[in-house]
């Protein structure tokens, strides 16, 4: 009996699912109740019996507030025919949720598929609504023969039914981002029917982010996925409000605190990435590339592009000409955002990439017989021909995997010799993601692999050092004390760390450990010196503040006694 009420409690979970941006947590997974086969009856809940009278289709159920068409008959405890919708030649639609045919019917139609005929049996007492004559009564009408024809699917967007939308055919798996450019066809009427404004046949381009229209537009378009009709009621607060809208482009004016209804279809999109997560590269794509592998940092790349300014005067075409231009990603060969957003594409993809000067040219720079200006914001129309694949991890065999890490410890150091810190640390760190894994080496590289881990966390952590990231470079300096407790290196590298963070006591107990495993480093001796000057300074520093708090309770002490020898005078 548990199991049979697990339908109704799924489509609760499915409704909140869908009115939720969150994402649902982990929890007890709980066994459903298998299917109802023809002919057999199950409680829904102990008010509710389904008996299966003809299955429907796909797996899809509605939810509370979707708008449901059904096909219903009505009959008493005799088994005669009380009410139907056949007898009156239509069928009946209505928002799920309202009980609008009888108290606790639509807990059983949330279970029904498309196309289902179902036998529902409630108590006698029901709460019966004769939705022709719209009467309620009381009268013994036990079981409903319901068939769902059909349901649309409406979704409350604000969460106040101050934008509803009502979905009239889904598109396909491709959901809108804020970031995207769209392409929508719509028309915009009061409630009375009069149109006040409508796209061009072929539709109206532009960005969601901006705000088109209404600022119920963009809301409604982050919900929709390409080529998804619906109808949407907008109330005033999210239409023109108090202040309504002139008559603009031929179109009548929109009164006052109107409520409007918008028919509105999304034609196409090109989603928009923020590559660099400040909003200073965006990629919009324009053909989307096949597969799902994008390039690594270190592996070659083919691509053609066209490089403009924002008046779209081109400074720059490579690739056109028999073989596509050639470059390594993240070997600084091109500017940052063009190698950080090949880095996102893939095989086949076609994209314009908006550039700042951050991650562009911050100077007066010539390309070929243009000078692009200092500042300038750039504009890159990319196409990835194609880019080496390196072997997974998962391909290697353990003496590869070491072989490679090396190489990578190897670029690493030399980038680091000439300054390149921040991709130092990452060539480490991919190093370290190729022999992270112990188990999978024999017995007699495990050795190797341990010093080459140690090596590269050392390594990262003195770029660390070099980029004032202190918490990283403690960071890695720990992950070596975990396998080597008294590493001097990492201890001095960790105290170091300790001291500019100004974790002095914690940068003590480095030392102190340093100094037992090698008590003649000269490297930690210095340290420790600076070590004993920072703590003298922060002695001062915290005297002084001491001694004028001191002052200054000193003095609020004295001007009480001459304060009441006045009040008394």
């Amino acid at each position: 009996m548990h199991r049979s009420r697990i339908t109704f409690s799924s489509a609760i979970a499915a409704r909140a699912a869908r009115d939720s941006d969150e994402e649902e947590e982990p929890g007890e997974v709980i066994e459903s109740a298998p299917p109802l086969q023809v002919g057999e009856e199950r409680e829904i809940n102990a008010f509710l019996k389904k008996k299966l009278l003809k299955p429907g289709s796909g797996w899809e159920t509605p939810v509370f507030d979707d708008e449901v068409t059904v096909q219903y008959e009505g009959l008493l405890l005799d088994g005669t025919n009380s009410d139907s919708s056949k007898d009156k030649g239509q069928l009946l639609t209505y928002r799920l949720g309202q009980d609008e045919v009888a108290s606790g019917l639509d807990q059983g139609i949330l279970t029904m598929k498309k196309g289902e005929m179902a036998l529902f049996t409630l108590p006698s007492s029901v709460r019966y609504v004769n939705p022709g004559a719209q009467s309620v009564s009381s009268i013994s009408i036990c079981q409903f023969k319901v068939e769902l024809v059909s349901w649309l699917t409406v979704v409350d967007i604000c969460k106040d039914r101050g934008i509803i939308k009502k979905v009239l055919s889904s598109g396909d798996d491709m959901q809108t981002g804020d970031l995207d450019e769209v392409k929508v066809k719509y028309e915009l009427r009061l409630l009375d029917g009069t149109v006040v404004a409508k796209t061009p046949e072929g539709g109206l381009q532009f960005y969601v982010s901006q705000e088109h229209l209404c600022q119920a537009l963009p809301r409604v378009l982050k919900t929709m996925k390409k080529g998804e009709k619906a109808t949407v009621t907008v109330q005033p607060r999210y239409a023109f409000g108090e202040n309504g809208r002139e008559a603009e482009n031929g179109f009548p004016a929109i009164p006052t605190n109107s409520e409007l209804i918008i028919d509105l279809e999304l034609l196409s999109l090109n989603p928009v990435l923020d590559v660099t997560g400040d909003l200073k590269v965006l990629k919009k794509i324009l053909k989307v590339g096949e597969g799902i592998r994008k390039p690594n940092d270190g592996e070659v790349v083919w691509v053609r592009y066209t490089a403009m300014l924002e008046d779209g005067k081109i400074f720059e075409r490579k690739g056109f000409d028999e073989v596509p231009f050639e470059f390594v990603i993240d070997e600084e060969q091109v500017i940052s955002g063009l190698d950080r957003a090949v880095a996102t594409m893939l095989r086949g993809e076609l994209s314009q990439v908006t550039i700042k000067p951050e991650y562009g040219f911050r100077n007066e720079v010539k390309q070929g017989d243009m000078l692009v200006p200092a500042g300038s914001t750039l504009l890159y129309e990319v196409e990835l021909v194609d880019f080496t694949k390196e072997k997974e991890t998962c391909e290697m065999t353990g003496h590869e995997k070491i072989e490679f890490a090396e190489r990578m410890k190897k670029v690493g150091n030399d980038l680091y010799k000439i300054g390149k810190f921040q991709r130092a640390a990452k060539k480490y760190d991919k190093a370290i993601d190729f022999v992270n894994e112990v188990e999978s080496f024999e017995s007699g590289e495990e050795k190797l692999v341990k010093t080459l881990r140690v090596s590269c966390w050392l390594n990262h952590a003195a770029c660390s050092l070099k980029l004032n990231d202190f918490h990283g470079a403690i960071m890695q300096c720990s992950k070596v004390l975990d396998i080597e407790f008294c590493n001097v290196k990492a201890l001095y590298r960790r105290a170091q760390a300790h001291i500019e963070a100004a974790d002095l006591d914690l940068a003590k107990l480095d030392i102190q450990k340093a100094l037992e495993s090698d008590p003649e480093n000269r490297e930690v001796i210095s340290l420790q010196k600076i070590l004993k000057q920072r703590q003298l300074e922060n002695n001062k520093r915290d005297a002084k503040i001491f001694a004028n708090m001191f002052e200054r309770m000193r003095k609020d002490t004295d001007v009480a006694p001459k304060k009441l020898k006045v009040d008394k005078a």
